[in-house]
């Protein structure tokens, strides 16, 4: 994958979690804050836990950190996959998310 593929296919990625905020906001009784500041988007969560999201261009990584820990993710051609194995972003992004907010929360790739 090229520089120019993955900040094309990690942009989408980006403006996926946001567009899930946005309609988490809209449909459900949550309050997510989410910050954008060039390759990386804070969630900040009603009791002021955050998860945060940025890209790691020279490696091709997505980075996610909660209070759960912190993963990394590769495309795969696909999808966005956890390096060790923890499996795909959104899925764990929206368990994560679930977890600090203590609301079931879904983020998806579209």
């Amino acid at each position: 994958m090229t520089d120019t593929e993955f900040m094309d296919t990690a942009e989408r990625a980006l403006k996926a979690i946001e567009a899930s905020c946005d309609r988490l906001n809209d449909d459900t009784s949550v309050d997510i804050d989410n910050q954008r500041t060039g390759g990386m988007v804070t969630l900040v969560f009603a009791n002021h836990s955050q998860i945060v999201i940025n890209l790691q261009k020279p490696l091709h990584e997505i980075w996610l950190a909660a209070k759960s820990g912190g993963f990394h993710y590769q495309f795969d051609g696909k999808q966005w996959m956890d390096t060790k194995g923890q499996g795909e972003f959104f899925a764990s992004l929206s368990r994560f998310a679930s977890e600090q907010s203590g609301s079931p929360l879904v983020f998806s790739a579209s």
